[in-house]
């Protein structure tokens, strides 16, 4: 059993942490994302989450049967039974018997950043939905497959944090819903957005200017800027920057190219730089990510 680590931020962790349930394995995973593995014992407990700040997702892994959210009677958990927690939702559960599950905590920009490329929606647009007990077999594959490896050195955990992005991808196309309290302002057209995000997919290899993205959407350099922010959730820099990251994550998990020839196709002036660049954004340098995944 693994003692509670220190400065951890996640309110549900730390909720958790105040009951009896018993840690078994907690790991950073790199990119923000963090999980833990609990177990439970009791005969009748109750606790309570209030706008933790961050995304929950839980996988029941064993037990459960007697453990239900308040408000929802009549549904329990169970083995392969999914939560997703919202950072604004707020629940009583009554947790009864035996219960294993993981948890993987994840903040809101780890969720919907991926929008623009996965659903063509703009990340302001989305959140993640509040769910009890649902079923998704694909997560749940991923979710054991996070559980079966292990968390110790470098290179396990660059592999749970490729599930992890995984399921969460998974996630979003089935429990990302629109925001209630949706007003939006400002930003790009549709029409715009979609265009900028494929000009970048099709130029990755090459310079790509801020000129050149307000060129293409017939705006100023300065508007430009500011709508992209908006619309992107980050600055055109930062999104030209990770897609060139989640290229390489690609091309590396395929094995075929040598390192040079993946440098330059995700627009890298030579290997050092591509090296120091993926190092810094993944945490292990392109050969020992390739080397992690294949092992």
């Amino acid at each position: 059993m693994h003692s509670r680590p220190p400065l951890i931020s996640h309110a549900v962790f730390n909720t958790m942490s105040g009951t009896n349930a018993t840690l078994e394995r907690f790991a950073w995973l790199g990119d923000g994302l963090a999980a833990a593995i609990w177990k439970r014992e009791t005969v009748e407990e109750f606790t309570s989450y209030v706008q933790p700040g961050h995304h929950t997702l839980s996988c029941y892994l064993g037990g459960g049967y007697r453990t239900e959210r308040a408000g929802v009677p009549g549904r329990y958990g169970a083995p392969q039974q999914l939560c997703s927690m919202p950072d604004w939702h707020e629940s009583q559960w009554v947790v009864r018997g035996h219960v294993h599950m993981l948890h993987v905590y994840f903040m809101p920009e780890h969720f919907t950043r991926r929008a623009v490329a996965e659903l063509d929606r703009e990340p302001r647009e989305l959140t993640l939905a509040d769910r009890t007990y649902f079923e998704n077999p694909r997560i749940v594959q991923l979710c054991e497959a996070l559980v079966r490896q292990p968390w110790d050195d470098t290179g396990q955990l660059l592999r749970a944090n490729e599930i992890t992005h995984e399921a969460l991808s998974e996630l979003l196309r089935s429990q990302a819903i629109v925001r209630r309290d949706l007003r939006l302002r400002g930003g790009l057209a549709p029409l715009v957005r979609r265009r900028l995000a494929d000009y970048i997919e099709q130029h990755l290899a090459q310079p790509i200017t801020l000129g050149e993205l307000a060129q293409l959407a017939c705006m100023s350099e300065f508007h430009l800027a500011r709508m992209f922010r908006v619309s992107f959730g980050m600055p055109p820099s930062s999104w030209v920057a990770q897609r060139r990251i989640e290229r390489a994550r690609v091309l590396l998990k395929a094995g075929k190219l040598p390192l040079q020839q993946i440098a330059a196709a995700c627009g890298y002036a030579d290997l050092s730089h591509f090296s120091h660049r993926f190092s810094k954004a993944v945490g292990a340098p392109p050969g020992r990510y390739r080397q992690a995944l294949a092992g």
